[in-house]
């Protein structure tokens, strides 16, 4: 984003309010200024009104077309304004933000929820939609279905209730959005805050050149002497899995795994009880027991029955695995230092490391060499165009919101354009941690007319963006990335095949806008390429040497991708029972946040739980991002995934025919109709957890 001139203001325009005039009208990030979006925010808002005016005025009796898909005859982009604003916005609040931008979050969510509220509360314009969800012409399926989503979404955000239920709504959502804001901005913040400075070389015994020359290059961007390590993931991981400094591991599990619980402004844990408090309430007074029932609802598991039950069978099938899992890692341990050594967290990443060596001769640091991040692209690329026939073209002439990130062209198999995809891999200072998928444009089929009223068809093609905080270069070597970093790559890959394939009418159905429970599928499909021999030895080659990863290191990945499968589970089966104990509350919550994460996850936590740390204030899934009451989606996906891929390996992991299939009745389809009925239509039967049993070698 620019700087204000002065004198400018008055000669230019906001570029919000014009035709981009960009490269498939793409965001033209080099030409926002921060005030264009307070300015852009409160004209969408407007807009906003001025066409909800328009509709509940409208003489004509309320149809399908006039009343619930209108705004697609929005042709000049007229009344899309407030999407446009509020997605590059929030999206920059994430990968790039700064004071400015913080303060302006805070300003614009109560405006924004109080418009949002009003909206869903308004009463003639869901009389209008309650009479065409009961009386409309024929629908085509996608139309039903959006009828259906329509309809519901107004009556979830209390449509149905009175008026003074409607205006308690307003003051909890109101108060859940501020919140929301308030935790992400915290945890980033204290996050960012705290860095390792090491002066001493000796205290980098054990860790790898790459570490080091990071940390090194991280103190020099400081300002400071030696080396500086973070808490973002490339700094942090390296650290606790190689350095011999048992109080400096120490130090960084408790500085990374207490956030947020210290006594200054950046304490999320009132935050998180009010928040539990606020969804429950919300959900009772839209007529639930608790905010589990309301989101589950919506869902494939479709009952707190249903997610207990997945996440209990998946205790009972591996924690028997689980605990020779941890047996070995002390026996291991205990080798090393001696029989009265007790294991603390801090030690496990460094004695996985060095039980991973014992087995099977592998480690991280081995495979980096041969991840150089360039060829990773490429390789990723490359798989694509194996299994769909698409193809993707960087164009340094589409605007980027930071110089790290890259945009490139997509193009289909017969070479039409299919989309725009960003792609930004490193972490810095206004970045939250993580990796995620988003859009700045979502794909929808544009109706217009021509001058003698004649209908035009335009596929609106979406722009995509991928998100991820990887190992940076250093002034010795580029970036090389780990196994673990290539499998984030290919899950958020996967996210982005599902909204670059979309091909539905309506944007509000298309893409990634399915079930929170469905969404995972397409991006924990693409892991499973990671320890695949043939997609390896497309793109895995020494960064200097260019020779390919060598044969045996490739069996060594392939043997030991089942290492730790189990204690990995049920670290995500206990997030998962985190997020069900938080949301299936239905008095007040008043526990102390704490004691009562350590008694809720229990069932599936193995290693010893430590009084002050505390994972609930940092989980932003459920507290900020969308997840709450569904964090069991990742392993209800899981088991969609390794049933699918299943097919692939029973035909053949390239096999165009099964991709076109997966393409055709799971990527293009977006939300147009049940999760379970495209999922059939393209496995031919309902999954069940015998594949991922399987693949993670529990069962035979």
């Amino acid at each position: 984003m620019t700087e204000t001139s002065i004198g400018e203001n008055e000669k230019r325009k906001n570029p919000f309010f014009e035709p981009y005039a960009t490269p498939h009208d793409t965001v033209p990030f080099d030409k926002i200024r921060i005030e264009d979006f307070e300015e852009a925010f409160m004209e969408g808002i407007r807009r906003d009104n001025e066409h909800i005016e328009k509709t509940i005025n409208n003489p004509a009796k309320p149809t399908f077309d006039n009343t619930i898909i209108d705004k697609d005859d929005d042709t000049d982009g007229y009344y899309d304004l407030l999407d446009r604003v509020s997605t590059v916005f929030y999206n920059l609040t994430s990968a790039e933000t700064n004071d400015e931008l913080d303060a302006l979050a805070q300003k614009m969510s109560p405006i924004l929820t109080q418009h949002a509220n009003d909206v869903r509360l308004n009463e003639k314009l869901f009389e209008r939609i309650k009479y065409v969800h009961r009386h409309h012409r024929k629908l085509t399926p996608e139309e039903k279905m959006l009828l259906e989503t329509t309809y519901e979404g107004f009556a979830r955000s209390g449509a149905l209730l009175d008026a003074e239920g409607k205006e308690k709504l307003r003051k909890l959502t109101e108060e859940a959005s501020m919140l929301s804001l308030q935790f992400s901005q915290n945890l980033l913040k204290e996050n960012k805050a705290y860095t390792l400075h090491i002066t001493d070389r000796t205290q980098l015994d054990g860790l790898p050149d790459i570490a080091i020359e990071a940390a090194a290059q991280t103190a020099k961007e400081q300002k400071k002497d030696g080396w500086v390590f973070t808490l973002d993931f490339p700094s942090y991981q390296p650290f606790m899995t190689y350095s011999t400094q048992r109080e400096l591991r120490r130090e960084m599990y408790m500085a990374r795994n207490t956030v947020c619980t210290h006594d200054n402004t950046e304490n999320n844990l009132e935050i998180c009880k009010r928040l539990i408090n606020l969804r429950r309430e919300i959900a009772q007074l839209l007529g639930f027991k608790t905010y589990a029932d309301y989101v589950l609802k919506h869902r494939m598991a479709s009952n707190t029955r249903n997610v207990y039950k997945l996440l209990n069978d998946l205790i009972d099938a591996y924690k028997p695995t689980a605990l020779k899992e941890r047996d070995a890692l002390l026996k291991m341990a205990q080798k090393m230092e001696g029989k009265d050594f007790k294991m603390e967290p801090w030690d496990s990443a460094f004695y996985s490391h060095k039980l991973q060596m014992k087995k099977y001769n592998l480690d991280a640091e081995m495979l980096r060499p041969y991840f150089e991040l360039q060829k990773v692209i490429d390789g990723v690329f490359g798989l694509a165009n194996r299994l769909y026939g698409i193809t993707f073209k960087e164009n340094k002439d589409i605007p980027v919101y930071h110089p790290d990130v890259k945009a490139y062209e997509v193009f289909d198999k017969d070479g039409s354009y299919l989309a725009v995809f960003y792609a930004d891999f490193h972490p810095r200072k206004g970045k939250q941690g993580g990796a995620w998928m988003t859009e700045y444009q979502g794909q929808y089929i544009d109706r217009k007319k021509d001058k003698e009223g004649k209908e035009i068809l335009e596929n609106v093609r979406p722009h995509v963006c991928v998100v991820m905080n990887f190992s940076k270069p250093t002034e010795e070597k580029p970036a090389l990335l780990t196994l673990s970093e290539v499998e984030t790559f290919l899950h958020e890959f996967g996210h982005s095949l599902h909204g670059m394939f979309a091909n539905t009418r309506f944007e509000s159905l298309s893409g990634t806008n399915v079930w929170w429970d469905f969404v995972e599928l397409p991006s924990q499909f693409m892991e499973n390429y990671a320890v695949e021999k043939d997609f390896l030895r497309t793109f895995a080659f020494h960064y200097q040497t260019g020779e390919p990863i060598p044969e045996e290191l490739i069996e060594r990945i392939v043997k030991s991708r089942n290492f730790m499968v189990a204690m990995a589970c049920l670290r995500q089966v206990s997030f998962g029972l985190l997020d069900m104990a938080y949301y299936t509350q239905r008095k007040e919550f008043t526990d102390d946040i704490i004691p009562f994460e350590k008694h809720a996850w229990k069932k599936a936590i193995l290693g010893k739980q430590l009084p002050d740390t505390c994972m609930t204030v940092q989980f932003s899934h459920i507290m900020a991002g969308g997840y709450a009451a569904g964090y069991y989606s990742y392993k209800w996906a899981e088991v969609l995934d390794a049933d699918a891929f299943s097919l692939f390996k029973k035909n053949g992991i390239f096999d165009k025919a099964t991709a076109e299939s997966f393409r055709e009745n799971v990527l293009s389809k977006g939300g147009t109709e049940h999760p379970m009925t495209l999922y059939k239509r393209f496995r031919g039967e309902e999954p069940t957890i015998k594949a991922l049993l399987k693949r993670n070698g529990i069962r035979r």
